[in-house]
């Protein structure tokens, strides 16, 4: 697992009381080389953001969607790991 476990143990938390488990592990498979563009944003709007979310969060996110091999393992987290 990575450093962001705890972040990802929320993450998984929060994605299963909402029931969109299935939703976000397709979306980002789907969304593939297009989750850099997304972790770009998120570095432009981090001002803004972090009024919303924690730092810690935002840098965890952006990891996640820049690294191909992070997006994988936290697909599987969800799939195999994530709270039912």
């Amino acid at each position: 697992m990575t450093s962001d476990q705890h972040i990802w143990q929320s993450w998984a938390r929060t994605i299963d009381k909402w029931g969109c488990i299935n939703l976000v592990t397709a979306f980002l498979e789907a969304a593939g080389p297009l989750t850099t563009l997304g972790a770009q944003f998120i570095y432009l709007g981090q001002p803004y953001l972090r009024f919303i979310i924690q730092s810690e969060q935002l840098l965890a996110l952006t990891d996640l969607l820049e690294e191909p091999g992070q997006t994988h393992k936290f697909i599987q987290y969800l799939r195999e790991e994530s709270p039912t």
